[in-house]
């Protein structure tokens, strides 16, 4: 007698939808249709799906490897030798095609690994950006100094008012007792 579990997978012929091949599409509502069953499993009893598997990185070479395999690859000297390294190495000949046009054109600089997405700012727009704030401290420096040039401009206009001695013409000015 078959377990509940087992006649769950079953359809009509006795052949279970699980021995399909990774990523077979067959299973969902069909499968619990021609089951004799519409509810939904468990999300926890599914196992998961190979569609959602973790995305790959890119593979990434230092200029020592690349150096390495293609000294390999110029010491091969039997036929098939090259390949296999690749094959054991699980490279494609293109890599070493690269390789080789990024050795000649600057050994070890050619090979150094780059870094990907946008660039940084050029030489340029570092300079122009620092000659900004330059200017930038400049006026607020100058605004500052003509702040105290005109206070110090006030200060003296009074200054020279209470020290100028007064005349009589002026109305609150202070006549001399005799």
């Amino acid at each position: 007698m078959l377990e509940p579990k087992e006649m769950m997978g079953m359809v009509s012929g006795g052949v279970s939808f699980a021995e399909g091949a990774v990523g077979d599409r067959r299973e969902g509502l069909a499968a619990r249709v021609s089951a004799g069953t519409t509810a939904r499993p468990h999300p926890e009893a599914s196992p998961p799906a190979p569609e959602l598997a973790e995305r790959p990185t890119r593979r990434r070479f230092s200029a020592e490897y690349k150096l390495r395999m293609l000294r390999a690859a110029d010491s091969a000297s039997r036929p098939g030798e090259i390949e296999a390294m690749l094959r054991r190495e699980g490279l494609y000949s293109s890599h070493l095609t690269a390789w080789g046009k990024q050795r000649d054109a600057g050994a070890l600089v050619g090979l150094a690994p780059r870094q990907r997405g946008p660039k940084g700012p050029s030489v340029e727009q570092v300079e122009l950006a620092a000659l900004r704030r330059r200017l930038e401290r400049a006026e607020a420096d100058l605004q500052a100094a003509r702040r105290v040039i005109e206070v110090q401009g006030n200060v003296s206009a009074l200054l020279e008012e209470l020290m100028a001695p007064k005349s009589a013409t002026e109305p609150d000015a202070q006549r001399p007792k005799r």
